[in-house]
């Protein structure tokens, strides 16, 4: 029986996924697999958050009659011992731009080359695959969001790809290759969120920056996951009323996904040379920052939703970074690596693109911008409802009287920093 191995990595979902789509195609029969790769350690929100979306990719692909194998250790030796057990011809894999990634892409057509096993890598992490659009001279990827978001925008886009009817795996697999499914918070609950969102899309450019309503769509999770397609996402969202403003976002995911794929440093070196000499260590700034105790309210709030929640405001995510980077002097790679550690949604290209751009050592045209955090608290949190909702020893300071950190309670801040040292920018 002619039988592919799908390897799943970041596009656990059934709907527009070219890899097992054109797989099923093309082969007789298909192995879904998923390998938890043990040199790839996991937060506990995100771990369980994956662990959602495999069971809820599994019983998609049971509906379709097949199965996920889900087994542990080194992705390429799991993937190629999987294909001797079950005759196959062939591996594919969705590609990714990790220097992690790229290096397992690698190796898995090193591996296959050697078992003499056919390998293809394909499209679906992004929109646009890293590379598709460059800039004129010569350059490996554009530096600047506004000209890629031209080209982005004037590219061709990929067709949609069907949503296979039927998996068929060969006989006699391993039976321990295959568990119960107990949970479905993966492509199934991305799907009726998005929809949902859909419906909310046309304010999205008044409401988006409003913290206390929390009225941002929340599928950034889904889409690290790759339980949605954000070609799909692109696709149903586009040409709508009031989309421009939530593509552009999509993009700008894709923006620092090309800048990754020429930077693969991006996590630990300054992506502008000479950014990166003024960091103090203030082991007890930092600490205070990570804890949501640095006595500045709107900070303290969004860094305790993100310990509560595993995932943070997207204004929110820009005012605490600034405060870190820009007022306490705080190493990036610190902030980034706790974000990346918490978030959901934490993955290199986005989180330490974004980190970078807030530092001034990233891809910001104005690198020495900063947010000062009560001017934003006052604008995008009026009424401190956000701010009440996280720190709840402030729920007795009414309206916006209660991002004045000089009349917080010392227990809120436990002492440091002062915030009166805040300067006014």
């Amino acid at each position: 029986m002619n039988t592919c191995v799908v390897l799943f990595t970041r596009d656990l979902r059934v709907h527009d996924n070219p890899a097992l789509a054109q797989s099923v195609r093309a082969f007789e029969a298909v192995v879904p697999l998923f390998v938890h790769d043990s040199s790839l350690a996991a937060g506990a929100p995100r771990a369980r958050f994956l662990r959602g979306a495999l069971d809820d990719l599994r019983g998609a692909l049971r509906q379709r009659g097949g199965d996920l194998a889900e087994l542990r250790g080194d992705p390429v030796r799991e993937a190629v011992r999987v294909a001797r057990s079950a005759g196959a011809s062939a591996i594919a894999v969705a590609g990714d731009v990790s220097g992690y990634a790229r290096s397992r892409e690698q190796r898995l057509a090193a591996a296959c080359e050697s078992e003499r096993l056919a390998f293809r890598t394909f499209p679906g992490v992004t929109i646009l695959p890293p590379g598709e659009v460059r800039p004129g001279g010569g350059g490996s990827h554009y530096k600047v969001f506004t000209p890629y978001y031209r080209a982005w925008t004037a590219a061709s886009w990929r067709a949609l790809e069907t949503t296979p009817l039927r998996v068929v795996l060969p006989p006699d697999l391993p039976k321990s290759w295959f568990k119960s499914t107990t949970g479905s918070d993966g492509e199934t609950a991305a799907r009726e969120r998005l929809t949902s969102w859909l419906s909310r899309l046309e304010s999205y450019a008044e409401i988006h920056d409003d913290l206390a309503a929390d009225r941002t769509s929340r599928l950034s999770p889904y889409l690290h996951f790759g339980c949605l397609s954000p070609r799909e996402v692109a696709e149903r969202t586009h040409g709508r009323e009031g989309a421009e403003p939530f593509v552009r976002q999509l993009c700008w995911r894709d923006f620092y996904h090309q800048v990754l794929h020429s930077f693969p440093d991006l996590r630990h070196k300054a992506y502008r040379a000479g950014a990166d000499d003024r960091w103090r260590d203030e082991k007890d700034a930092l600490q205070a920052w990570r804890e949501g105790h640095t006595g500045i309210p709107v900070v303290d709030a969004g860094m305790r939703q993100l310990l509560a929640e595993g995932w943070m405001h997207n204004r929110a995510r820009l005012i605490t970074a600034s405060y870190l980077t820009k007022h306490l002097n705080c190493d990036w790679r610190a902030g980034g690596d706790h974000f990346f550690d918490l978030l959901l949604d934490g993955d290199i290209a986005n989180n330490f693109g974004n980190w970078q751009w807030v530092a001034g050592t990233g891809n910001d045209t104005k690198p020495y911008r900063r947010f000062n955090p009560i001017r934003q608290a006052e604008r995008f949190d009026p009424d401190g409802d956000y701010v009440r909702r996280y720190v709840p020893e402030l729920a007795g300071i009414p309206g916006k009287a209660v991002h004045e950190p000089w009349k917080l309670p010392a227990s809120a801040h436990r002492g440091y920093p002062s915030p009166l040292t805040l300067d006014a920018h």
